[in-house]
C-alpha cells in the first residue's frame, strides 16, 4: 500500500508514502546530470537531465520507488498486485522494464505533455532485474506543475488516463476510484446542512459534520478518498517550510503505524509506512521522514556532484529535549 500525491500553491509539490512490510534498506538516491544509465533493451542514456527519489540500490543501480527530476517531472510507482501486467519483448516498442522505467523517463522528460509522447510506443518488459528480485507489480504517477497522468500495464494493453486529482492509491485500478469517489459528492468542509426533512429541525451540534462519511479505514479507495479530500481543502503554506510542513500533516491521514494492517494471516508481519517524502519542485530540495524518526530532513538534488550518491534514511528517533 502506498499513497502518491501532487500539488502546487506559489511552488509545485511531489510527494508519497512508502508502505511495505519490509524494509530493504531503502536510500534517498541522487543520479546527477549524464552519469552513465544503462538499460536491457533500450539505448543508454549518457546525457540525461538529473533527478532524485527514494530507492533500493542493488550492485551500485538505484531501483527507484519515486523520483523527481531537476525540470520538476515526478514519477511515484505503488504497489498493483494482481492487475499490472508485463509483456515479453515487442517489435518497434520502447520496452522498458519496470525497474527502469522511473531513471528512464525522468532522464528525457520535463513534462507529463512529453512523458505521454514516449509512452505512446512505450511497452513493461517482463524480464526481472536479477533471478533473486522478482518484478514488482506497480502502476505511476506522473505529474508536473500543471497536470498529472496515471499509467497503467494490464492484461489488455498499456492505460494512460488523465488524473484530475493528481492523487494516486493502489488497488482496484484507477477507473474505479474516480468512479468511487463520486460517492463522496456531498463531503464539504463546511457546516453539514439538513437535506434529510425539511419539517424538522436539525442543527449541526459541531464543527467537522459536513465530512461525515468520509472513510477512515486503511484500504486503498478510502485512502484515495481522503486523501483527495485533505489536498482540496487543507490550507496550504505561503512559503516552502511552511508548504512542506503542511503536506507532511496531509500524509499523516494516510499514514499506516506499524500493527494495524496484516497481510497474512499466519506470519506477525504488518505492512506499515516507512517513509513520508516530499519534493519541493522549484528548490530541489527532497524531504523525507522514516517510520521511526518523525523528524523531517532534506537533500539537496543539485549540489550533489558529478557521481552517484546515496543517503541512508536515519530510522531512529532525533528528539530535540527542550530542558
Amino acid at each position: 500500500m502506498c499513497t502518491a500525491v501532487t500539488y502546487h500553491t506559489r511552488s509545485h509539490y511531489f510527494g508519497r508514502t512508502l508502505d511495505l512490510e519490509y524494509a530493504y534498506d531503502e536510500r534517498i538516491a541522487i543520479t546527477p546530470r549524464n552519469y552513465p544509465l544503462r538499460f536491457r533493451e533500450l539505448p543508454d542514456l549518457d546525457h540525461h537531465y538529473a533527478m532524485i527519489g527514494v530507492a533500493f540500490v542493488v550492485d551500485g543501480y538505484p531501483l527507484y520507488y519515486d523520483g523527481v527530476n531537476e525540470k520538476g517531472l515526478g514519477v511515484a510507482g505503488l504497489n498493483f498486485p494482481g492487475n499490472a501486467d508485463y509483456k515479453p519483448r515487442q517489435a518497434g516498442k520502447h520496452n522498458v522494464c519496470p525497474y527502469e522505467f522511473i531513471p528512464w523517463l525522468l532522464g528525457q522528460c520535463a513534462t507529463v505533455q512529453e512523458a505521454r509522447k514516449l509512452l505512446e510506443r512505450t511497452s513493461f518488459l517482463n524480464v526481472p532485474f536479477r533471478a533473486d528480485l522478482p518484478l514488482a507489480p506497480l502502476h505511476w504517477l506522473i505529474a508536473d506543475r500543471d497536470s498529472a497522468i496515471t499509467v497503467e500495464s494490464m492484461a489488455g494493453g498499456l492505460n494512460i488516463y488523465d488524473n484530475p486529482v493528481g492523487v494516486l492509491t493502489n488497488n482496484p485500478p484507477f477507473d474505479f476510484h474516480m468512479l468511487y469517489l463520486e460517492n463522496f459528492i456531498n463531503l464539504t468542509r463546511g457546516p453539514a446542512t439538513n437535506r434529510f426533512c425539511a419539517s424538522l429541525t436539525f442543527q449541526p451540534y459541531c464543527n467537522g459534520m459536513g465530512a461525515m462519511g468520509l472513510p477512515g479505514d486503511l484500504s486503498s479507495p478510502s485512502r484515495f478518498v481522503r486523501i483527495a479530500f485533505m489536498k482540496e481543502y487543507a490550507v496550504r503554506g505561503e512559503n516552502e517550510v511552511d508548504g512542506v510542513s503542511r503536506m507532511f500533516r496531509t500524509f499523516a491521514m494516510v499514514d499506516i503505524p506499524e500493527g494495524l494492517a496484516k497481510g497474512d494471516p499466519d506470519y506477525e508481519v504488518y505492512e506499515q509506512t516507512l517513509c513520508t517524502s516530499v519534493l519541493c519542485a522549484e528548490s530541489g530540495l527532497y524531504y523525507f521522514a522514516p517510520a521511526q524518526n518523525r523528524r523531517i530532513s532534506a537533500v539537496r538534488l543539485l549540489e550533489a556532484g558529478a557521481e552517484a550518491r546515496h543517503f541512508p534514511l536515519g530510522d531512529t528517533q532525533d528528539i530535540l529535549y527542550r530542558n
